[in-house]
């Protein structure tokens, strides 16, 4: 049984002329470039199926972009009755081809407290006058806390911080050596 066939996108003048713009810039975003792409494919008369393989792509995207193109046409069509200015016309197309925010629970910690956890991290214990020679994540959680950084924090949290950059517990006083070389010397 065939496939019904997607509903067609027809794009005026101008909006093929400034989405095929958006298609060719080398510094516009991947995704918008991509996104771009499809709907002057879909322009084109091509059905879902086909532009996945070409593009290399799951064809759900193709159908989301494809209902999320039409969602917009009405507003598009009436940016560009409105406005002689394709500059307009161009930002409302963009817009159009912008992820929605997501949902999601807001951000726990900021990045100035995250930085400030990873730059206690980097002194000694010793300096805050605690009986270890190395941060563990635990002990590193209680001196977030004991300085008020952060009013909690899990000890996961403290290691995915340090693991996510890359970093790791100071295990000697790194920046303490740096200071107390000569003057000239490079750490």
């Amino acid at each position: 049984m065939p496939t019904p066939l997607p509903p067609q996108v027809k794009l005026s003048a101008r909006q093929r002329a400034i989405l095929q713009s958006i298609a060719r810039s080398r510094t516009s975003p991947y995704r918008l470039v991509l996104r771009a792409k499809l709907i002057l494919e879909m322009d084109a008369g091509a059905n879902n199926d086909p532009i996945a393989r070409q593009m290399k792509i799951n064809r759900e995207t193709v159908r989301y972009w494809r209902a999320t193109w039409l969602s917009q046409v009405s507003k598009l069509e009436q940016a560009e009755a409105e406005s002689k200015d394709d500059k307009a016309l161009e930002q409302l197309i963009e817009a159009s081809l912008t992820d929605q925010p997501r949902a999601g629970a807001p951000a726990t910690f900021t990045a100035e407290q995250i930085c400030q956890i990873i730059a206690v991290a980097c002194e000694s214990p010793a300096d805050s006058h605690r009986p270890i020679s190395h941060w563990t994540p635990r002990e590193l959680a209680d001196e977030v806390i004991k300085r008020k950084i952060v009013e909690s924090i899990s000890v996961r949290s403290v290691g995915r911080f340090l693991k996510s950059g890359g970093f790791e517990a100071a295990s000697d006083r790194v920046l303490a050596q740096c200071q107390t070389q000569g003057p000239g010397e490079v750490c």
